[in-house]
């Protein structure tokens, strides 16, 4: 039986790249972007290289975007397998946190904690009808704890919720089987992380690899390149 798998602010960079690779390991992917136009552009270059995805329009920070998309999932898949929480806003280097703009801070917990959360939320049923279900919240290493430096507040605060989403989620689901965890894919050369990062699909394999875990994988685990990060 195929694998189901939807992906996130998909429609370019790590997004794109991760359903690019799942789609080559035989996955069902749905690509999701907060267009229906950008969606259905990106779906277009992978069928150029073969590869065949479905477009789907998720504004993941809309209200009841998640059940409209989930309705959408039942109706053509019945089912979700995995779910890789990727889209993300606001790597605010230019601010730091002793002068910062909150409004900045909020639309990012909008979107890369909140829109995570209510996209789980939305998407659980489905999850919970796969015998494999799998959650991939993609984080970072600027919301690692051990490691916290000065600058880019709005995107490291929001990414350590989101780190403690994961640990959240993993411990709950845990009985049900659902394997959760965070994943850092490292300095990328995307249109966020800028030139200079390593290649896109480098940074990519390490949630595919999460994406991908056998039953019994790892849960509630923080990963770059398939290695544990300190929190």
């Amino acid at each position: 039986m195929d694998v189901v798998s939807l992906v996130t602010g998909a429609n370019r960079g790590i997004g794109l790249e991760v359903c690019r690779q799942l789609a080559g390991a035989g996955h069902t992917v749905v690509l999701t972007a907060r267009s229906a136009d950008k969606a259905e552009a990106a779906a277009r270059d992978l069928a150029d290289e073969g590869l065949g995805v479905h477009p789907m329009r998720l504004d993941v920070s809309g209200q009841g975007e998640p059940e409209r998309a989930a309705k959408e999932l039942a109706d053509r898949f019945g089912r979700l397998d995995v779910l890789v929480n990727n889209a993300a806003i606001a790597y605010d280097t230019s601010q730091r946190a002793s002068a910062a703009d909150l409004g900045v801070v909020r639309t990012a917990m909008e979107t890369n904690l909140y829109g995570a959360w209510q996209t789980v939320l939305g998407l659980l049923p489905l999850l919970r009808a796969s015998a494999h279900p799998r959650i991939v919240n993609v984080s970072s290493g600027a919301g690692s704890l051990a490691t916290m430096g000065g600058g880019t507040p709005a995107y490291r605060v929001s990414k350590v919720a989101l780190n403690g989403l994961t640990r959240i989620l993993a411990d709950e689901l845990r009985v049900e089987g659902m394997l959760v965890n965070a994943v850092c894919p490292g300095w990328v050369a995307t249109d966020m992380g800028g030139r200079g990062g390593r290649p896109v699909a480098e940074g990519a394999a390490g949630i595919v690899w999460a994406a991908t875990l056998p039953d019994d994988g790892p849960t509630g685990g923080f990963f770059r390149d398939r290695k544990p990060v300190p929190w």
